[in-house]
């Protein structure tokens, strides 16, 4: 019995002593006693664990999602090719991560997902998955989004554990989580922590990849973590473990997954295409709304997206936006940042109109526009 179904025993037993209580006003003592029915007796089990602390139910929690989890948790090698690592100087590039089994419907076998930056542009014949057993399997097929920085082997074994990806829209600060890799090559690592903040946009990881939404978490994830999963109590995929803040290069508490939602999106997109289409305005925002220059445009709280550039001939210059404005709304979602903007306007499909409310002269506008398609890289099934 968990803490879960303590409390939820616990609720129901004030719902029927309500019940008696409400009760007394109509009845004499006598009478109550008489009318009242016998409790149930409480099951061994639950009474067993209402006697444990808090931290022995927490540790008993734990034990059950990793029995659950670690046999879809695999450890992911790659032989990627030089061209891939520009420091590589003419040699094969050697790299290690972590990664974790799924099932997505309609495709027959399992699908390990992992990070991109894991895989790069090996061959199948060049990637090797250990499965928590130590057997080695390699994927019949590689699919790939490297703006995402999501690689998707495809196992056609389906006979292989697997385990669900879970809504992380609802992922919370504070919750508990679960994180699940080979750091350092230590295959089957856990670790655990809670979710720091959703929706961190302020992370630079290189040139191609274009992520704007992570959960910051801080359980431990260090270098080989990279693909691994972290999982709620419930034991489903909440993100992929990608990144990591540290002057060290190790762990410092401050990691980033990427939200299993954009996870889904990606991997069904690549799965039934074998690419990735964003939609895209043609702007080049601010990468900050500075209080100070909130404030000079007549703005009293810092939120939106402020344009610095209009490119030409694109869907932006074509509505109408101008430099200067600050984007409030699209559609009718408030505007957090530019990363807001940006993740939600990816997710449109091009050819979509769009209203946009913008703050031009101390006033609102709204303006409408179509979406565009980013002219993203087209990655090919290997």
């Amino acid at each position: 019995m968990n803490s879960k179904l303590a409390i939820l025993a616990v609720c129901g037993g004030c719902s029927f002593v309500g019940g008696i209580v409400a009760d007394v006003l109509m009845r004499s003592p006598a009478s109550v006693k008489a009318h009242a029915p016998p409790l149930p007796p409480i099951p061994t089990q639950i009474a067993a664990d209402l006697e444990k602390p808090t931290t022995q139910l927490m540790a008993d929690r734990f034990q059950s999602i990793i029995r659950k989890v670690s046999p879809a948790v695999v450890a992911v090698d790659a032989v990627k090719p030089p061209m891939s690592d520009p420091t590589a100087k003419g040699k094969p590039v050697e790299e290690s991560g972590s990664g974790v089994m799924v099932k997505f419907p309609g495709l027959a076998g399992v699908v390990a997902i992992t990070n991109n930056h894991v895989v790069g542009a090996a061959e199948p014949a060049k990637v090797f998955v250990t499965l928590s057993d130590g057997r080695i399997v390699q994927p019949s097929k590689i699919w790939a989004d490297a703006e995402s920085d999501i690689s998707l082997l495809h196992l056609d074994d389906d006979t292989l554990p697997a385990i669900e990806l879970a809504d992380s829209d609802r992922a919370h600060r504070g919750q508990w989580v679960l994180a699940f890799g080979s750091p350092f090559g230590l295959n089957q690592t856990v670790t655990h922590g809670i979710i720091s903040a959703t929706e961190r946009g302020q992370i630079n990881l290189g040139s191609t990849i274009r992520i704007k939404e992570f959960l910051q978490t801080d359980a431990a994830i260090n270098p080989g973590s990279s693909g691994g999963p972290l999982v709620d109590l419930d034991g489903r995929v909440i993100g992929i473990n990608t990144a990591i803040a540290s002057k060290s290069g190790d762990n410092s508490g401050v990691s980033f997954s990427i939200p299993a939602n954009l996870v889904k999106r990606i991997a069904s997109q690549l799965i039934e295409k074998g690419t990735v289409t964003r939609g895209y305005l043609g702007v080049q925002l601010a990468s900050v709304l500075e209080p100070a220059e909130a404030l000079r445009l007549g703005l009293s709280r810092v939120s939106g997206a402020l344009v610095e550039i209009v490119h030409p001939n694109t869907p932006a210059s074509a509505g109408g936006l101008k430099t200067g404005d600050v984007i409030l709304k699209l559609e009718d979602i408030g505007l957090r940042d530019e990363n807001h903007l940006i993740n939600l306007v990816s997710a449109l499909p091009p050819g979509q109109k769009v209203q946009l409310v913008i703050w031009r002269d101390r006033k609102t506008q709204s303006l409408t526009m179509t979406v565009g398609e980013y002219g993203s890289q087209k990655p090919r099934p290997r």
